[in-house]
């Protein structure tokens, strides 16, 4: 009976051990029921309202840690509008994530992603860190699987995003974003990255190349800096084509962090599967593909490393 008990005291104990093993990267959020739907939000953060708008899918299950994507709308933007042009929601309830759209400060709304925008300086990588902390607390999270969007500024802050919090966003994706120079982006590891870009985007332009009181980056040479970053082989693969949409992967990366890059050739400044925008502000918006479908395709492959 003593050897019986024993045994049964070791079982259990491994087994709880296991078990606490394995929910590391849950949340404390776990078990709390929350209603299915959108819903606003907001919280006091550096002196600031903060608001934000959160997507809970039909699906979730608050016992079962959830993937949250996060979507950043451009400049003069905002979520409401972020939710329409994305179209994450529809996506979301597919799959069984959360989504959550923040608001950035000033007037018009707008991101400090790193470029020179008027305004002032407002520390929006912490903001987004006390977010994901708040949503942490209520929601049943998996930590290693969080991952940043954003079309023009807000994909300029998913940017920034993997350069200074690349410990809890697995990947980024990005939609016509107004990117950041390579200099001062020093990642604690390779990270991710997916981007969408249309060639006839005259808010950002594919060429741009250093050119104009922002500096913005050339687009593919962008993505070659992300590569090299990320110790990828220096000459990408090509990627089927898909009516005007062309891709290159950049394969063979540290931990796997591939880099892909679509050009939409003659689309504009916008988000390709989302919905339209005025043409004669924007441009032409690309159905040929879906780009929060393969973004979430390629954020599924990509969680945060075992070790992280």
């Amino acid at each position: 009976m003593r050897r019986i008990f024993l045994s049964l005291l070791m079982g259990w104990m491994l087994f709880t051990g296991w078990s606490a093993a394995a929910q590391d990267h849950v949340t404390t959020g776990c078990g709390t029921p929350i209603d299915a739907g959108q819903s606003a939000h907001s919280f006091d953060f550096d002196g600031r309202e903060r608001r934000y708008l959160l997507y809970i899918p039909a699906n979730y299950d608050p016992s079962q840690p959830a993937p949250l994507v996060l979507s950043l709308h451009g400049f003069s933007s905002n979520p409401t509008q972020q939710v329409d042009y994305s179209q994450w929601n529809p996506v979301a309830d597919e799959h069984g994530f959360i989504v959550v759209y923040p608001q950035g400060t000033g007037v018009p709304l707008r991101w400090n992603s790193g470029l020179n925008i008027a305004g002032e300086a407002v520390d929006d990588v912490a903001f987004i860190n006390a977010l994901i902390d708040r949503l942490s607390e209520s929601l049943c999270i998996d930590a290693n699987r969080i991952y940043s969007t954003g079309l023009s500024n807000g994909g300029g802050m998913s940017n920034r995003l993997a350069c200074e919090l690349s410990d809890r966003i697995a990947a980024i994706g990005g939609v016509a974003g107004a990117y950041t120079l390579p200099t001062d982006c020093n990642p604690s590891r390779p990270v991710p990255v997916i981007a969408f870009h249309g060639t006839e985007d005259r808010i950002v332009p594919y060429n741009v190349d250093g050119e104009g009181s922002l500096n913005l980056p050339k687009i593919t040479q962008w993505a070659a800096d992300w590569a090299a970053r990320n110790q990828c082989d220096s000459e990408p693969e090509t990627l089927p084509a898909v009516g005007d949409v062309s891709g290159i992967e950049y394969t063979h990366c540290a931990d796997d962090a591939s880099v892909i890059l679509y050009t939409i050739e003659g689309g504009g400044h916008t988000w390709p599967g989302g919905e339209g925008q005025i043409i004669f502000v924007v441009g032409r918006t690309n159905h040929d593909i879906n780009a929060s479908e393969l973004m979430w395709d390629f954020f599924e492959e990509h969680p945060l490393p075992a070790d992280d």
